[in-house]
């Protein structure tokens, strides 16, 4: 096996960059971050392979300005696996694809059973990767050679899959939808912040009261705060079950508080007037929180009979429908058409059901124009058919 270093000064980027210049083809490129261990997500290590180049590693944070980076393989599609969780770390960091190619959406589109980087570099190059490092804590310094080695193999094959995936896809004829599909993940706009995120605490079901929900979003803030502050990811400091524990004591005194057993963590004691103070605060809060929130989501689909007994027929009369055209296509169903873009069309259709409105209903919730024209005509006749079953009328009827 081959020994790898990390590049981490300027001297060692502008050789790596003149090598990646000199090379030929795509550039196959991965990300390496410590979620689970750091507050953020950013790149901790970055891997680049290219043909006739080879591989390095590159420490973002030691380096700091990859500006060198992206000149020299700008230029170029980047081979990136599940590429939508590697580019906002990479866009972090000044990193920026004009085209991708991601083997994890190529590998859905085929219908491959197994779309991990693993099981995808097996049933196309029959090679067998150690994975054993995945879950590491990549912010380590220095970094195990045991780890780099792993780090090195997620490009290094990267761009042999791409070109195995390709013919695939040419052979299927889906190389034009492929080219959508990877063009929508460079597109997508980032997540707006989560209304509430406090609310996701495992746990919070068991509280009950506006006011113990005011105590927990205060400590979860608390926590927030601190583990930004120290860049360690929040569960590492108190998970939630201790700090929905807290809530649940309703403790008389920091005393109290420091003597509950299930109030664990490493900094449940370090920071005791930490999180007592925001006990204290949230106690005191006089927005208190409702205690369930009402977004734009939709009931779930087995109260639709009851609540909206048009769009329930709408949904089971399309679903098949829909599920058919995937089967044909060889993918899964959610990468022909989300579940959720579907329930929303059938929830609320447009008011003329006829294959333009459906259409332009799904391009306004986000599919691209070859799920549209699979899916449009086959939806609307569903819908149809749905009317003409509750009225009653042949389903042949003008």
């Amino acid at each position: 096996m081959a020994e790898y270093r990390v590049i981490e000064d300027a001297e060692g980027l502008a050789a790596a960059c003149a090598a990646l210049t000199a090379g030929h083809g795509p550039v196959a490129v991965d990300v390496e971050r410590a979620s689970g261990f750091r507050y953020s997500q950013r790149a901790y290590l970055v891997q680049v392979f290219r043909r006739d180049a080879g591989v390095f590693l590159f420490d973002p944070p030691a380096i700091g300005d990859m500006t060198q980076l992206q000149r020299a393989i700008g230029g170029e599609e980047w081979v990136l696996h599940a590429a939508s969780q590697d580019l906002p770390s990479l866009r972090e960091i000044g990193l920026e694809p004009p085209s991708i190619f991601d083997t994890e959406l190529a590998a859905r589109l085929l219908g491959h059973e197994r779309v991990g980087l693993g099981a995808v570099v097996e049933d196309t190059l029959g090679i067998t990767l150690d994975k054993a490092h995945s879950a590491a804590d990549w912010s380590t310094r220095p970094l195990p050679q045991a780890w780099l080695e792993y780090a090195a193999l997620d490009v290094l094959l990267l761009v042999d899959v791409r070109d195995a995936l390709a013919a695939e896809l040419d052979e299927q004829g889906k190389t034009a939808l492929a080219a959508e599909e990877f063009q929508a993940v460079l597109d997508r706009a980032p997540k707006p912040p989560r209304e509430d995120p406090w609310r996701r605490l495992s746990g919070l079901h068991t509280v009950r009261g506006r006011r113990s929900l005011a105590v927990a979003r205060a400590l979860w803030t608390a926590r927030e705060e601190y583990a930004r502050e120290q860049d360690v990811s929040p569960g590492r400091l108190v998970p939630d079950r201790s700090l929905v524990a807290a809530v649940l004591a309703d403790p008389a005194s920091k005393q109290e508080l420091s003597k509950l057993k299930d109030f664990t963590g490493r900094a449940s004691r370090s920071q005791l007037d930490r999180w007592w103070a925001a006990i204290e605060a949230g106690r005191a809060d006089t927005a208190l929180p409702p205690e369930r929130v009402t977004g734009d989501s939709m009931p779930p689909p087995r109260a639709w009979a009851d609540r909206n007994p048009a769009a329930d027929a709408r949904l089971k009369a399309a679903r098949p429908a829909v599920e058919q055209v995937a089967a044909d296509l060889g993918m899964p169903m959610e990468n022909l058409l989300t579940p959720d873009t579907l329930r929303r069309v059938a929830w609320s259709p447009p008011a003329e059901v006829d294959v333009a409105s459906i259409g332009q209903a799904l391009a306004d919730l986000g599919a691209r124009r070859w799920q549209i024209e699979r899916t449009a005509q086959v939806i609307t006749d569903a819908f149809v058919r749905s009317v003409q079953a509750a009225s009653g009328e042949p389903e042949n009827a003008s």
